[in-house]
């Protein structure tokens, strides 16, 4: 008797799903990997306490562990609801990331609209991660995390999020897609303290990628405004300082599933005291009085990617990115400079599954002996010295 009433349940279910035409799908990543570190720090804020190799199992070599909802409901006439709720977490120990916020990857809501493009409101990603980062090796490209760009002064890799932001998305029309977001800060008289704005264009014609992008962060380095567009809370700010400003240029050729790229990306932060170094803000202290005037710092990066599959189930990737930058404080400069290249080997079991190996080199020079310019690879333990080599044979599952 119970399996007919179960049965008869489960179809007025299906049926009531068919009808509303709406959908809510549960995914996920895990990426956990054995990882070896050269020249690691004993204490990643004190250099001078030393340091050695390093063996550890590491959560996101490539892609950050994260877990999510997304969903959708036809309203009619083309038009559709839709959000996304996405936690980052650590597959070592099963903590949450983004500063302990269960949704700290992305939590937002919008409207579709099948003519025209989405709106979206909640906390989200810029366009420099929509539409230049997938042409680079960095965040969305095959390198993942270990492709990262110094401190992501860029946020190629999307270590940085939107607060209280609006987000438009075109669709494509004739091969291109433009967008542009404004993140408020939500602060009481006011509106400029930590607000931000981004805009991008991308363009696809056959097996030529090209995009643009840009975004500003306006903030008073004297009165922080913690609960702004970039939160200094969460532990996801590249810098923490006064205005920020990141843009790029991006191009991609694919030949099949393999591909070339090359990027270009300019940033500046003005009055900086930390830069994300190590994993945390805190290890990244510039030198010279909190919030000097007159300071600034500034980075260019230039990157080559290719991957090239061997079989459809094995890939070989490579990078090589050249950052050089600009520090001015009243306690004194530095113009240092960052040589990186990153190798991979990945093998898919599946379509969901895939082993990899892979390796990054960076060397840095021109530092002027601040320690927050010693190399360092991702959020990794940074080194002692000026090189630092990191080896991660992984495993990656997608759900």
């Amino acid at each position: 008797m119970k399996c007919p009433r179960i049965a008869l349940a489960i179809s007025m279910l299906v049926a009531s799903a068919a009808h509303a035409q709406s959908s809510v799908t549960l995914y996920g990543l895990i990426d956990t990997s054995l990882l070896y570190s050269s020249s690691a720090r004993v204490n990643a804020a004190n250099p001078a306490a030393g340091g050695g190799t390093q063996w550890q199992e590491f959560a996101g070599s490539l892609s950050t562990p994260r877990w999510g909802m997304r969903g959708a409901e036809d309203l009619g006439g083309g038009l559709s609801a839709e959000f996304l709720l996405e936690s980052g977490f650590n597959s070592t120990n099963g903590t949450l990331k983004n500063g302990g916020d269960l949704f700290g990857r992305q939590a937002w809501v919008g409207l579709n609209a099948s003519q025209y493009g989405t709106v979206t409101l909640g906390r989200q990603y810029d366009f420099v991660v929509t539409y230049l980062a997938p042409l680079g090796a960095t965040g969305s490209g095959f390198g993942g995390n270990l492709a990262q760009h110094p401190y992501d002064n860029d946020n190629l890799n999307n270590n940085m999020r939107l607060n209280n932001a609006v987000k438009f998305s075109s669709v494509e029309f004739h091969g291109v897609k433009v967008g542009a977001m404004y993140a408020f800060s939500n602060e009481a008289g006011r509106i400029s303290n930590n607000n931000a704005y981004s805009a991008g264009i991308n363009y696809a014609l056959g097996p030529i990628k090209l995009s643009g992008a840009y975004l500003q962060i306006n903030r008073d380095a004297n009165a922080q405004n913690a609960t702004g567009a970039v939160s200094t809370g969460d532990g996801d700010a590249l810098t923490i300082g006064g205005l920020q400003r990141i843009y790029g240029l991006g191009a991609q050729y694919m030949f099949g599933k393999s591909s070339v790229g090359l990027l270009w990306t300019h940033s500046s932060t003005e009055s900086p005291s930390n830069l994300l170094f190590g994993g945390s803000t805190s290890n990244g202290a510039l030198p010279g009085p909190s919030n000097g005037a007159g300071n600034y710092i500034k980075f260019d990066n230039f990157e080559i990617n290719g991957r090239y599959f061997l079989k459809p189930n094995f890939s070989l990737g490579a990078s090589y990115t050249y950052t050089m930058a600009s520090f001015n404080s009243s306690t004194g400069n530095a113009f240092p400079h960052w040589n990186q290249v990153m190798a991979q080997a990945d093998y898919l079991l599946s379509q969901r599954t895939d082993v990899y190996l892979a390796g990054v080199y960076q060397r840095v020079g021109g530092g002027n002996g601040i320690p927050v310019f010693d190399a360092g690879v991702y959020t990794l333990t940074p080194a002692t010295g000026n090189q630092q080599v990191v080896v991660a044979a992984g495993l990656r599952h997608r759900f």
